[in-house]
């Protein structure tokens, strides 16, 4: 099977095809990029281009496009999820649609895996994985909060992603670690959603929605 895969949940903007002999051509901005503004818009179909063209495959050698549906920020997942629908109706292919704190969890080297992802407001969204396997879904927390439930947790957890950066203080004064700021952990890899996406199923590229876990900032005006 071969997929373009995606992700727009944080800052940085990733693209990757996992071809079906199990090469893989990624482009994954490094952690630092993760404290710049983000350019979701400028960035990710020339990101798309670039590992289309080095991986050698058109459109028509996909299989499905695979995305991170979140959650994450708010404009960022309105244009990674936009971008993959668009792409995926007018070359007629399925989407697959994965967590974007399942992709980050595993990207994270420990038997116990905390990934994170800013939610802003002070908050962070957060899972709890073991392996293969998650203990916690995924949900929105005040830090502290946080720290109060993984009090009740059998082992520390390695935390990462930019909400570990974010709130370093917070965490490690509980006793949790933090993978190091230039850490590629931090990253949510376009790798790792081809990778998961592998086992997920096929749906219609309208069927595929942004996972915001809350409400969007900004209202509708009346």
């Amino acid at each position: 099977m071969t997929l373009l895969g995606l992700d727009t949940s944080t800052s940085s903007t990733s693209a990757c095809v996992l071809r079906a002999d199990g090469e893989s051509f990624e482009l994954a901005p490094p952690a630092e990029r993760l404290g710049h503004p983000p350019a979701h818009a400028a960035e990710l179909m020339p990101a798309i281009a670039d590992v289309m063209e080095r991986a050698g495959v058109s459109y028509a050698d996909l299989d499905a496009i695979a995305v991170g549906v979140g959650p994450g920020t708010f404009t960022g997942l309105r244009i990674g999820i936009a971008t993959a629908r668009a792409l995926a109706t007018a070359a007629e292919l399925p989407l697959r649609r994965v967590s974007s704190l399942a992709a980050l969890a595993a990207g994270i080297d420990a038997p116990l895996v905390l990934p994170l992802i800013d939610a802003r407001r002070g908050e962070l969204f957060a899972a709890l994985w073991e392996g293969d396997r998650e203990l916690w879904p995924p949900f929105a927390a005040a830090p502290e909060a946080l720290v109060a439930r993984l009090g009740d947790a059998a082992a520390t957890p390695l935390a990462a992603g930019d909400g570990s950066i974010r709130f370093r203080g917070t965490l490690e004064g509980a006793g949790i670690p933090v993978a190091a700021d230039d850490s590629d952990a931090h990253v949510v890899r376009a790798l790792h959603v081809c990778r998961l996406a592998a086992g997920a199923a096929d749906e219609a590229p309208e069927a595929v929605l942004p996972d915001y876990l809350r409400e969007p900032d900004a209202k509708p005006q009346q």
